[in-house]
């Protein structure tokens, strides 16, 4: 793999952990349509929803480019 590959894969987990991330957050109800009536911890829920999902997806990104 070379760089570029590398950070493809990295931009499009991100792309798609960020997504599902937030699609979960808001089908569980813990993220409003407006971003100021979100209260703190619902706040870290989403972010880590978001981090979890893109570190998940990179991850199998990743695993299938790398025997491609």
């Amino acid at each position: 793999m070379d760089a570029f590959e590398i950070l493809m894969v990295i931009a499009l987990g991100s792309l798609a952990g960020t997504g599902i991330g937030i699609l979960i957050g808001l089908i569980v109800n813990t993220q409003k349509k407006e971003g100021s009536g979100i209260i703190r911890n619902d706040k870290n829920i989403t972010i880590g929803l978001i981090i979890l999902c893109s570190f998940i997806c990179i991850v199998v990104i990743g695993y299938f480019s790398l025997f491609d």
